[in-house]
């Protein structure tokens, strides 16, 4: 059955249109099970009706011509119910209603599956048999699994048929399509989709028309020759290590890239209008398909030939566009998987939105979105990646929103919201110079996390007074090597001098997890878990060595500088650290540095911290809270993984009780305590950690503003108050009335705007 649910997947993915799709499905699930019928129902939002859309063993003619609603038929049962159901004698069953004209007077039994895609209803997978009898357990997991499989592909190509439409419709006002994603960084943004592809990677590859197919053969042909140059080089190397049988596969190689071959398929879809990339793709990936479905194992191997071919090809391709493409003034980037090094791909002048197919609202992406202040939508899964570009967009920051072709009823209503959002922001350009202090007198420093350069004049210009979190592992993805040490100082000085005589913590390198170095590539079953932060520059003290010079060089003169350590789980690996740094110091002395030893302080951000914070505290001259990481671990929620999204709670309970725990062994040991995570930005939670009494907040340029107003209207006794109130409601939902209400109280709810923005 494996086998057989693999080529249903398998030819569903290959099908060009949603009803192709469907036929296909029909077709194969009816073959495998061997049953007289197999139909499928789909769910009409418009009018939440279930539409006959596919059938084998039924009168074909009605396909689309009626439709159940979800109180209506045995189908309509299995939609409303969201379950199986079974029956034997299916006309006798009380739900059972018969639809003139569609044939199912001669079938008995019945077997219906519901079709379900992140908790919706899309539809219900049929089979019907004439003979009188329950199918087996085996036959209901098989029909459970088609249709759970197939949910995804359903709901991918409904969207894809959509926009595919609208297209070919022509206009903006042609049709809207709204897609749900996770909401990753506030703001609303209009533009145009710009596709930002994986580097080689065939199956990436957008479709696109384009008017200059000379220009493109052109490319094609000299991404041939250069592939071919490096197949002939390859195989001269290897001329005296392979036997001449071994040998001539080269000769294999450079045949396929032939114009008689694959070769002359590609340059034929180049001539048709496709851009070489895509004409490449669809080629090499239709052969790769067929290699794969072979029985015999040694042509199955050839699917591994072939695509290594291709994405030699592709590579070549990608870097001459690279070197020529322009991109439009109001650029919205749409890519598979947003990276650190996808971002600075468009000009950031030119950089409206992001959308990301993959990822969270907590993954490192989203948190460099929001620290540039760009509008982002992570976790669109069934955005159709390879028909949107060019694409009229509207993404929606705050409630996690696309809309494809917006009509100028919405365009209009972005319009709105984005002017209110700038008025808001001008509104609180007063406060710059004014300090965070509470009508009752506390004071407590509002800090930015910065990593890029641009990070650092924003939390200048919005009065942050001084840095919590300086991401040094961006300026490492942003190489294509490791960074030398006297690179690094250049950088440091630079942060440093921006906001002396203000305090800068500098984290030290933080990778792993969902951030690679494309040249140190760590590859792991479970990277959360895995070797990452100070594990890894424990292991290569090397590299921790020569940041940490970087570090105090830069610190000459300034004296400003905080080092602080990621990922810490134990005692032993802080005093390890911390002796690298000391080892570090004491060189430098030898060399006439003059500054005295920073600041060492260590994040707590895993359970394991959490529980021996105060033994942490005794030796670290500061903590600070990693309040992303620690709500990971402690919900045990994947903070890169859209489909648990909506679990990655950070005012869960358990997450304010930790947080407090954390505050009060720092204290306890007279240590300051800092949070530098997302939460520390969000402000509804403002009221609430100053009341736990963090001494400093540290969040993204464009918070400050927003938190010192809340901060400055609120007094430490109202946060107090209304601490003790969260700290017993029993789950998010309680502690997040609870916040709404205060906010409500003092008129501060315009300065949060979660899920205020619902355009239609």
């Amino acid at each position: 059955m494996l086998d057989v649910l693999r080529k249903v997947i398998q030819s569903v993915n290959d099908a060009d249109n949603l009803e192709d799709a469907l036929n296909l499905i029909v077709h194969q699930v009816r073959s495998a099970m061997k049953t007289d019928v197999c139909t499928i129902y789909l769910r009409d939002k418009a009018s939440n009706r279930l539409i006959f859309r596919a059938t084998e063993g039924l009168n074909a003619a009605k396909v689309g011509q009626f439709g159940l609603g979800f109180d209506e038929g045995l189908v309509g049962r299995v939609a409303s119910r969201g379950e199986l159901l079974n029956l034997d004698a299916a006309m006798s069953h009380p739900s059972f209603q018969l639809v003139p004209g569609l044939g199912e007077e001669p079938f008995n039994a019945f077997l219906g599956a519901p079709i379900i895609h992140q908790r919706e209803v899309l539809g219900v997978l049929v089979v019907q048999q004439g003979d009188s009898r329950c199918f087996s357990d085996a036959e209901e997991s098989f029909l459970i699994t088609v249709s759970a499989q197939l949910a995804g592909v359903i709901a991918h190509a409904e969207v894809t048929g959509a926009v595919s439409r609208a297209t070919a419709a022509g206009g903006r006002d042609a049709a809207v399509m709204r897609i749900s994603g996770v909401a990753a960084s506030p703001g609303i943004a209009l533009g145009t989709a710009v596709l930002i592809s994986p580097t080689a990677d065939l199956q990436a590859i957008p479709s696109r028309q384009v008017k200059d197919r000379r220009g493109q053969m052109r490319q094609f042909r000299a991404a041939l020759a250069r592939v071919r140059d490096d197949i002939e080089v390859v195989a001269e190397n290897l001329r005296e290590e392979l036997s001449p049988e071994d040998h001539a596969l080269f000769g294999v190689y450079l045949g396929i890239l032939d114009d008689s071959t694959l070769g002359g398929e590609v340059g034929a879809l180049i001539k048709s209008g496709e851009w070489a990339q895509g004409a490449l793709s669809q080629v090499m990936l239709q052969h790769i398909r067929h290699f794969e479905r072979m029985e015999h194992s040694y042509l199955r191997e050839r699917a591994v030939d072939v695509r290594d071919l291709g994405t030699r090809v592709l590579s070549y391709l990608q870097d001459d566009e690279r070197q020529q493409r322009a991109f439009p003034v109001n650029s919205i980037l749409v890519a598979e998987e947003l990276t650190a090094s996808v971002l600075g791909e468009i000009p950031r002048e030119h950089l409206m939105g992001v959308v990301s197919l993959r990822g969270s609202a907590n993954c490192h992406a989203a948190i460099l979105a929001r620290a540039m202040g760009i509008p982002a939508v992570m976790g669109a899964a069934d955005l159709p990646f390879s028909r949107m570009a060019d694409q009229d967009l509207a993404i929606d920051g705050y409630n996690g929103a696309i809309y494809i072709n917006p009509h100028e009823t919405v365009r209009r209503r972005f319009q709105q919201l984005a002017a209110e959002d700038t008025a808001l922001s001008e509104s609180l350009l007063a406060l710059r110079d004014a300090p965070c202090e509470t009508p009752d007198g506390r004071r407590i420093p509002l800090w930015v996390n910065t990593g890029v350069v641009a990070d650092m004049q924003r939390g200048l210009d919005h009065g942050a007074e001084g840095v919590g979190l300086y991401r040094t592992e961006i300026g490492f993805l942003m190489r294509d090597r490791f960074p030398s040490e006297e690179e690094q100082r250049v950088l440091y000085r630079e942060q440093l001098a921006a906001f002396a005589p203000a305090p800068v913590t500098m984290r030290t390198l933080d990778i792993g997890g969902d951030k690679s170095l494309p040249y140190f590539p760590i590859q792991e079953d479970n990277p959360a878990l895995g070797w990452r932060g100070i594990r890894v520059t424990l292991d290569h003290p090397e590299i921790m060595l020569a940041q940490v010079r970087a570090m105090l060089k830069a610190n000459e003169g300034l004296g400003n500088l905080r080092i602080l350590l990621p990922m810490i789980t134990t005692i032993t690996e802080f005093e390890e650290a911390r002796n690298l740094i000391l080892r570090c110091h004491q060189e430098l002395l030898a060399e006439d540095y003059s500054e005295a030893l920073p600041p060492i302080g260590v994040m707590i951000e895993v359970p394991a911290a959490l529980y021996i914070a105060a033994g942490l505290a005794e030796l670290a001259d500061f903590m600070s809270v990693g309040s992303n990481d620690l709500t990971q671990y402690l919900l045990a929620v994947d903070r890169n993984n859209a489909r648990v999204a909506d679990l990655y709670q950070p005012f869960h309970p358990a997450v304010i009780a930790a947080l407090c725990s954390i505050v009060e062994a720092a204290h306890s040991r007279g240590k300051a305590v800092s949070i530098c995570g997302e939460l520390a930005g969000d402000a509804r939670a403002a009221p609430m950690l100053l009341a736990m009494g963090f001494d400093q907040l540290s969040m993204n340029a464009t918070s400050v503003p927003r938190i010192k107003k809340i901060l400055r209207t609120v007094s430490l006794a109202a946060a107090q108050t209304h601490l003790s109130e969260v700290r017993a409601a029993r789950s998010s939902e309680e502690v997040l009335i609870s916040v709404n209400a205060l906010l409500d109280r003092y008129d501060l709810d315009r300065y949060v705007r979660q899920g205020a923005h619902r355009p239609q």
